[in-house]
């Protein structure tokens, strides 16, 4: 998931805020979570102002009751740094949220797909990863073996529009 959208200027980039909008928008994307029976047990969050803002909205109103892990090293993470973080996740958890910025939350989920979507959902996973966007994928194995294209798309929520 990409944070929702947030206020343009702060003293530092990771200190912005979410708007209002920004709230909206994170309520929600958890709301719309909640609507396909998805509430994250686990949940890596970059330690950004706006992506803990964004994950307390959608924590929430999906009514999630999960172990967080805030993270410095997910503020500039890559995809692939991304991915590692999501391999470290333990065993017993079931359903885990990223909650990031762009261009990374965007690169790993298009990265994740095994290529076996319904083209209408990865259509719209790549016509771009608004704010407040997240894809929602079938692990097949366990985290730390999860690779590139080692995942199924299941559903793609745009975020604002």
């Amino acid at each position: 998931m990409r944070h929702a959208k947030a206020e343009p200027y702060a003293d530092t980039d990771a200190t912005r805020d979410l708007t209002a909008r920004g709230r909206e928008e994170a309520t929600a994307a958890g709301a719309h979570l909640a609507s396909l029976g998805v509430a994250p047990d686990h949940a890596l969050v970059s330690n950004a102002t706006r992506t803990q803002e964004t994950w307390a909205a959608v924590r929430e109103s999906c009514a999630a009751e999960a172990r967080e892990e805030i993270s410095d090293e997910l503020y500039a993470a890559s995809p692939a740094a991304a991915l590692e973080a999501i391999r470290l996740v333990p065993d017993d958890a079931t359903t885990c949220i990223f909650v990031g910025h762009n261009p990374t939350a965007a690169h790993l989920a298009a990265g994740l797909d095994d290529g076996d979507a319904d083209p209408e959902v990865l259509r719209g996973l790549l016509a771009g990863f608004s704010t407040s966007a997240f894809a929602v994928f079938e692990v097949p194995g366990s985290w730390a073996e999860l690779d590139e294209g080692g995942a199924r798309l299941l559903h793609f929520y745009p975020g604002r529009s």
